[in-house]
């Protein structure tokens, strides 16, 4: 009896793992397809907050690899 117990707590576990990866998945590429879209509307929040102009600008004129490679070129804190 207590095997057949274990054995469906298993099942169970197993498939709550498999949803929860699902939803990493689906989560990744809907941030990946919208990152352009987010980025500026950060860009946007930054400024209306009193943030730097530049880095809207910045975001809004690349796309998101070319803005990610100048940044890690020019350095993050700079």
């Amino acid at each position: 009896m207590k095997s057949k117990r274990n054995r469906k707590s298993g099942q169970a576990m197993t498939e709550y793992i498999i949803i929860v990866v699902i939803v990493a998945l689906a989560a990744i590429a809907i941030f990946s397809i919208f990152s352009d879209t987010l980025r500026g509307k950060v860009g946007g929040a930054v400024v209306e907050l009193g943030g730097d102009t530049a880095a809207k600008d910045a975001a809004l004129s690349t796309g998101s690899k070319e803005y990610l490679q100048n940044l890690d070129k020019e350095g993050a804190g700079q």
